[in-house]
């Protein structure tokens, strides 16, 4: 278990400095904004020191600021584990905001559009598939699909879209054009990294459904339904568990099965959508 949570902070920390180094050296020299909260806090950060004149404010300070109300929301309504280490993400990322230069590799605003995206894409997708994300805009797009029960992108596409907006408005428009840019760029890096559907449906042969609907349960509020299944060659009886789950909670789902029945069988299919409530009715 040590070990297990040992590799998750250490891939937290390599993802927030991916981050970091996207952000310091392609994209805030060259006015090319990141996605969610981390494109926000840049968008302050310009307005500090561009229009209000005010310096010593930044993007990193800014980007901690605004995760603080975020955090305890998704301590309350998503879940301890993910968003203390989404939380850990920010705070690394902001460290090594405030420690790395901000510097200025290439004129062309192209490439720092590109390659701030792969790097930001990378550093993104890895922490997602360790079972956390980057804070923010995640967090709240996972508790207003829980409540709604919507799909998380339509959130996310909202505030991306403002982000890119603003982007026109407090630079060049050709700045918008190339921050969507940016944002297409890490989307695909880390859908190929991660998965690029946001729920995702789990269907585990186990012999051990009551322990492992148990654990699943303690961490994730999900419905489930168990099926009874029989091995073709052995004629063994078996159950199987049927589960739509978040891309968020993949990670959490493959640890606990490792941990109950590292023998089952596992089948992670992409959920193109879903109709009704996907998890628990207590």
């Amino acid at each position: 278990m040590f070990l297990v949570e040992a590799k998750r902070i250490f891939i937290v920390i390599i993802g927030a400095v991916l981050n970091a180094i996207a952000l310091n050296f392609f994209f805030i020299g060259a006015n090319v904004y990141a996605s969610g909260f981390t494109g926000i806090a840049q968008i302050l950060s310009s307005v500090f020191t561009d229009v209000l004149h005010i310096q010593g404010i930044s993007t990193g300070i800014i980007l901690f600021i605004l995760n603080i109300p975020v955090a305890i929301l998704g301590w309350l309504k998503v879940g301890k584990g993910f968003t203390l280490y989404s939380f850990m993400s920010v705070g690394f990322t902001t460290i090594v905001l405030e420690i790395i230069p901000v510097l200025h590799l290439s004129n062309d605003i192209m490439l720092n559009a590109v390659f701030g995206g792969v790097l930001g894409g990378i550093g993104v997708g890895i922490t997602l598939k360790y079972g956390a994300s980057t804070g923010g805009s995640d967090i709240i797009a996972m508790v207003l699909s829980r409540m709604k029960d919507k799909p998380i992108g339509s959130y996310l596409m909202v505030i991306n879209g403002l982000i890119i907006f603003i982007a026109g408005v407090l630079n060049e428009p050709e700045n918008a054009l190339y921050t969507l840019l940016a944002l297409y760029v890490s989307t695909r890096v880390i859908d190929g990294i991660h998965t690029r559907h946001e729920k995702v449906t789990a269907l585990i042969v186990t012999r051990n459904a009551d322990v492992l609907q148990k654990e699943i349960h303690n961490t994730m509020t999900r419905g489930i339904t168990i099926l009874p299944a029989k091995g073709a060659y052995t004629k063994e009886e078996k159950d199987m568990m049927y589960l739509v789950i978040t891309r968020y909670e993949l990670y959490d789902l493959e640890r606990i099965i490792h941990e109950v029945d590292p023998h089952a069988f596992t089948n992670i299919i992409e959920t193109a959508g879903v109709y009704g409530f996907f998890k628990r009715n207590d």
